[in-house]
């Protein structure tokens, strides 16, 4: 499969509950990520991350299913 290029948001509700479990599930895919953007949003109390990646959509599927399993975690991706 061809690789492409793409961008995974993750917002997270709860960062004392899942930042860890985050950063554990992004650290094992980290070969796809070429840029990665951390943003806390404190007023609306959520922090969100954002990926550049360049991978397969079988990596980028197993990426997002695993961090959208997560509870207070919600992932979309875009592909180009």
């Amino acid at each position: 499969m061809q690789k492409r290029i793409g961008i995974i948001g993750i917002i997270i509700k709860d960062r004392n509950m899942a930042a860890a479990k985050v950063n554990a599930i992004l650290s094992d895919h980290g070969e796809m990520i070429v840029g990665r953007m951390g943003l806390p949003f404190r007023d609306r109390g959520i922090n969100i991350i954002d990926l550049i990646i360049e991978a397969t959509t079988d990596e980028v599927g197993a990426l997002t299913g695993k961090l959208g399993m997560l509870d207070g975690v919600q992932v979309k991706s875009l592909l180009v």
